[in-house]
């Protein structure tokens, strides 16, 4: 029988992420048709993560936009999970370790996501999912004063679960080696632990992102593996690759699949981070399933409060977007996850 969760989610932000420099945006509507027509062997995708800002869903939607929103995903037999909240200066958010006016725009961001969220919720389209952060601020901002920049963004974090629990949603940060405070697996970490936030602040674990975490990439002290690492050393892969994610997994609620090569790329006004590859790229250094083990399994057992799982394919060019091969191969890889991890009830 086949496993039913973790739920299989499609991400949107693909169609906006590094977009609109070199190449234009591609429209909701056409990141939803692509998620619909994926199949294999009969199995399809249960869902998809948004991204709250233009030219998807806007941070400050009407009900009634929202009301359509939650009508075209019924209408496709698809529902919402996670979102991510715009909390970027560029978006009208601000960074998590600026100025007091900072700091209350990344909030109010927050707060908005969180109001979209709970009307997606009672209008039967959310049954699950988180409010995706980061610090909004660059690492080289960040060096300047590492301790004191830490503990203003985890201050904002902390402030930021706050309003999240009033809304009943948790918050997970996205630890990505081009967001401050959260460049490597330690200071991702120290993050956490100093916004003390409970179980309403948790960590996303994103395959690509993470893995360059072991490369030492913006934190060369934290690396894990050797500057002349041989990739067909299976045995040293896994020990660096267990240490970190036994200290990240207590914080994972929320779990992105996705492959990557070892490189660092990026695009348009998104740079310097993990460069996400194709499910099924050559080049890629990771077993997906066997390396989605590590956060999806407590003690041999599936880590049931991750109720779904979601593909992150951010700055893939618009040619491989729009092919529907590249869904179907990524819906492909989601099912051997599932699988492997997975369970029924």
């Amino acid at each position: 029988m086949n496993n039913k969760y973790p739920k299989l989610h499609n991400a949107t932000w693909p169609g906006v992420v590094g977009k609109g420099d070199d190449e234009p945006f591609l429209s909701l509507d056409k990141m939803i048709e692509f998620t619909t027509k994926a199949e294999v062997n009969g199995r399809k995708f249960d869902g998809v993560d948004l991204f709250l800002s233009e030219p998807h869903v806007s941070i400050d939607s009407t009900d009634d936009q929202l009301f359509a929103l939650a009508e075209q995903l019924k209408g496709y037999d698809l529902v919402a999970g996670s979102l991510v909240a715009p909390v970027w200066p560029e978006t009208g958010g601000g960074s998590a370790m600026g100025n007091g006016e900072d700091r209350k725009n990344f909030l109010t961001q927050v707060r908005k996501a969180c109001v979209i969220a709970g009307k997606l919720r009672d209008l039967g389209v959310r049954p699950y999912g988180i409010i995706r952060i980061d610090s909004a601020s660059d690492v080289q901002s960040w060096s300047k004063d590492p301790e004191g920049n830490t503990k203003r963004i985890a201050q904002t974090f902390g402030e930021a679960a706050k309003i999240a629990a009033d809304y009943g949603e948790k918050l997970a940060a996205e630890g990505e080696i081009c967001w401050g405070g959260m460049h490597s697996w330690k200071w991702m970490l120290r993050t956490l632990e100093l916004a003390d936030a409970g179980d309403t602040l948790g960590f996303q674990a994103d395959l690509a992102h993470s893995m360059l975490y072991l490369l030492g990439y913006n934190a060369n002290e934290h690396r894990l593996l050797p500057t002349d690492f041989n990739w067909n050393d299976r045995d040293a892969f896994t020990s660096a690759y267990k240490e970190m994610t036994d200290a990240l997994r207590p914080w994972t609620i929320d779990f992105h699949v996705a492959q990557n090569d070892g490189t660092v790329r990026g695009q348009g006004s998104h740079d310097k981070t993990g460069k996400h590859c194709l499910a099924d790229d050559p080049n890629g250094k990771l077993d997906i399933p066997w390396a989605a083990g590590f956060w999806l399994n407590e003690d041999g057992q599936p880590r049931k409060n991750i109720r779904h799982i979601c593909w992150d394919g951010c700055m893939f060019p618009n040619e491989t977007l729009n092919q529907q091969k590249t869904w179907d191969t990524i819906l492909e890889t989601m099912v051997k996850v599932q699988d492997a991890h997975g369970w029924s009830e």
